[in-house]
């Protein structure tokens, strides 16, 4: 007998607690969700508490509010932020909290405002956060993120169906995806990590220079550090090794590139859904690894603003591989959100690198980790480059060049 929708989220909110966040007896919770997915974030914390957590804190967030700064507050008042959620998330993980995101929103829902607003007061949360988002690059803390479907989203995703309806299908869909179907979920999620592990070990013994990409308008070479550390599925938090998933879905493995070693033209497969704004047909040109040539097709404005947070912003600080069979991909639904969009295909980041890419990165100071080529920047921004057309090359320190991906598929 098929599951009920019930069923579903039940199993989906332990899922999230006991792989995704991996949230020990004793240890406390802040869970951040939007008002509409009050049912899944009821059901997480009846599951916490069963899994044994001392206390679960929720921060609930809103569109309809998040909008309305935009649309009516004063113009010179954007060089404020929010500061109670920003200010728990702080606390929280300087205590020692998990953290477990429930993300849904509009992705076009700060379309109509000014690309400058938007960006201003991006930089300026992320400024405010940075010491949180240190510890989550650090792995100081278990964190994990999963979505729900509210209707402006799924109405996006699917546009030819109802507004219940579509949010319906897109629970489906999230279902299937996160592997909540299976017949004992949490055992097909550690048999899919134990096969990324599989993938990292591999690309971590080879030690590539550099990735090649070949691809529709994408001709690029991405080069790599010394002592890579390739991650993906479970990571452990250090010191403590609790195991946890950052994001549910996964489907990559990835490390850092070398911020100064990419060169060349990429294209984007897939549109970025960025700060409520939905930039389309992205291209870039790399030199000395900086982005010196930036289009868009739309919203061209809100990607030069990304890229002049700072910096580092014009950098990548992250290199994806996903094959083009992915679940995900399978689906052929395109999500118009990067916790999914991103598990469809290859994709880089632009921004901040993990200092856990490479070898005694989290003891590196500032100096000697952008020495060993990574990439310091405020922001951390994934955007989509695989298709079904994609080659991969893996250089090797001697210069031999070896297949990794053949029609968006490992050749390895």
């Amino acid at each position: 007998m098929p599951l009920t929708f019930e069923e579903r989220l039940d199993r989906y909110a332990d899922l999230a607690v006991r792989i995704g966040v991996g949230l020990q007896p004793g240890q406390r919770l802040l869970l951040r969700a939007p008002v509409e997915a009050a049912p899944l974030a009821r059901q997480v914390v009846e599951k916490a508490y069963r899994a044994g957590a001392r206390l679960v804190e929720v921060l609930w967030g809103d569109d309809a509010t998040h909008l309305a700064r935009f649309q009516h507050a004063p113009r010179d008042s954007f060089d404020e932020i929010p500061t109670a959620q920003a200010d728990a998330l702080l606390k929280g993980s300087e205590r020692g909290d998990a953290v477990l995101s429930i993300h849904a929103s509009d992705p076009t829902l700060l379309k109509d405002q000014d690309p400058a607003i938007v960006a201003k007061t991006q930089k300026e949360m992320q400024i405010y956060l940075q010491p949180f988002m240190q510890r989550v690059g650090a792995k100081e803390i278990n964190w994990s993120i999963i979505a729900a479907p509210i209707e402006s989203w799924a109405r996006q995703v699917f546009p030819d169906a109802t507004g219940q309806a579509a949010v319906e299908k897109l629970w489906d869909a999230i279902f299937r995806i996160c592997r909540v179907d299976e017949d004992d979920p949490i055992a097909a999620w550690r048999e899919h990590v134990a096969g990324l592990r599989e993938r990292r070990a591999f690309l971590e013994q080879k030690q590539y220079a550099a990735l090649k990409y070949r691809a529709p308008g994408t001709d690029l070479a991405v080069g790599l550090p010394e002592n890579q550390v390739w991650m993906g599925g479970e990571s452990h938090t250090l010191g403590k090794e609790i195991p946890f998933i950052a994001n549910i879905p996964t489907e990559e493995v990835f490390t850092m590139p070398h911020k100064d070693r990419v060169e060349g033209v990429v294209r984007a497969t897939k549109p970025l859904n960025h700060a409520g704004v939905l930039i389309e047909e992205i291209e870039l040109r790399f030199e000395k690894g900086k982005a010196v040539g930036v289009k868009a097709a739309r919203n061209e404005e809100a990607l030069r603003k990304l890229i002049e947070t700072d910096e580092g912003a014009a950098r990548l600080g992250e290199v994806a591989l996903v094959p083009h069979s992915s679940p995900v991909s399978r689906s052929g639904i395109l999500f118009f959100n990067t916790l999914f969009d991103e598990n469809a295909s290859c994709h880089l980041a632009l921004g901040r690198a993990y200092r856990v890419s490479i070898e005694g990165g989290g003891r590196m100071s500032d100096e000697e980790f952008a020495a060993a080529g990574g990439n310091s920047s405020l922001t951390h921004v994934d955007f989509m480059i695989g298709s079904g057309e994609m080659e991969i090359d893996g250089v090797t320190r001697e210069g031999a060049v070896e297949p990794l991906m053949r029609s968006g598929e490992w050749a390895i």
